[in-house]
C-alpha cells in the first residue's frame, strides 16, 4: 500500500499532464481548432480595444486620397510638358498653323519605327506635315484620318533626312537605326567634322524645312567605305514622345537657295 502511494506521488503529475495533453489535442480534432481559436481571440480582444486598427472605411478614405493625390501629380507634370511645348511652339516661324497633338498609339514591334497622334484633318493636318517635339525634328506625317495621324519618325530605318553640320556646313543624309541614335552618311568622302558637331536640317531637304536642330555627332569612322559616317545623337525624346507640334514644311521663297542635280535631290530628302 506505502509503495503504491509513493509510485503515484511520483508519477501522478506525469500522468495528469499526459492526460491533459491527450485531452486537448482530442479537443483540437473535435472542433478542428475553433476553441483555440475563441480562447485567443479572448485573450487579444481587450487588446485590440487598446489599441484600434484601421477600420474599412478609413482604408477606403486613404485608397481614394492616394488616387486623388496621383492624379493631381499626374496632372502637374501633363502641364509642366504642355507649357514647355507651348514655349517651344511659340518661336517657330509657322507657329500660326501649328497644331498640338499627343501621341496615343505606339506599338512595341514598332516602337522606333511610328506613332499615331491624336489629330488628323480636322484639325487641319495633312500628309507630309512636320513633327517636332522638344530637342527637335521628330518625323513626318505619312497618313491621316478625319481624328488621327501616323508619323513616320526619324529613327525609323526608313527615314532619310538631309542635314548639315551647323559649325561646317558638311552636309549628308540621316538615316535611322532604331534607338535613339542615328547614322550620318556625309555626302563628301573627307568632310570637316568632329565629335561634339550640331546637326540640323539642310537646306538641301525636299521634306523638311532648314535648320531643325536634330542631334550631336558622336562618334566618327572616316574610314567607311563608300562613304565616312558619324554616329548621331538625337535630341528629342524619341524613346519616350508625349505631346508634339504638327505643320505644314514653310514654303522656300529664298532665291538664293543653292541648285542641286536630281541624284543630290534623291540622297538629301
Amino acid at each position: 500500500m506505502f509503495t503504491a502511494r509513493r509510485w503515484w506521488e511520483h508519477k501522478g503529475l506525469q500522468i495528469g499532464l499526459l492526460a491533459l495533453v491527450a485531452g486537448s489535442a482530442w479537443t483540437l480534432r473535435q472542433t478542428q481548432g475553433t476553441l483555440l481559436l475563441e480562447i485567443y481571440q479572448g485573450i487579444t480582444r481587450p487588446l485590440q480595444i487598446l489599441q484600434p486598427g484601421i477600420s474599412p472605411e478609413e482604408r477606403i478614405r486613404d485608397a481614394r486620397f492616394m488616387e486623388l493625390q496621383t492624379r493631381i501629380v499626374d496632372l502637374e507634370s501633363q502641364n509642366q510638358k504642355l507649357q514647355s511645348l507651348l514655349g517651344y511652339a511659340e518661336k517657330d516661324q509657322g507657329s500660326a498653323k501649328r497644331v498640338l497633338a499627343r501621341v496615343v498609339g505606339r506599338s512595341a514591334d514598332h516602337w522606333w519605327q511610328q506613332v499615331t497622334l491624336n489629330r488628323g484633318t480636322n484639325a487641319g493636318i495633312q500628309e507630309g506635315f512636320v513633327v517636332k517635339a522638344d530637342g527637335g525634328l521628330v518625323g513626318l506625317v505619312e497618313s491621316v484620318t478625319p481624328n488621327t495621324s501616323r508619323v513616320l519618325l526619324i529613327s525609323d530605318l526608313k527615314s532619310q533626312v538631309g542635314v548639315t553640320i551647323s559649325r561646317t556646313a558638311a552636309k549628308g543624309v540621316l538615316r535611322g537605326d532604331s534607338s535613339a541614335e542615328g547614322v550620318l552618311e556625309f555626302y563628301e568622302k573627307v568632310p570637316n567634322v568632329k565629335v561634339g558637331d550640331l546637326i540640323s536640317t539642310s537646306t538641301y531637304s525636299q521634306k523638311f524645312p532648314a535648320g531643325l536642330s536634330v542631334g550631336r555627332v558622336k562618334s566618327l569612322d572616316l574610314n567607311k567605305l563608300p562613304a565616312s559616317v558619324a554616329k548621331v545623337e538625337l535630341f528629342p525624346p524619341i524613346q519616350h514622345l508625349d505631346w508634339v507640334t504638327v505643320y505644314p514644311k514653310p514654303e522656300n521663297t529664298d532665291p538664293e537657295k543653292p541648285k542641286v542635280t536630281n541624284q543630290q535631290l534623291q540622297k538629301f530628302n
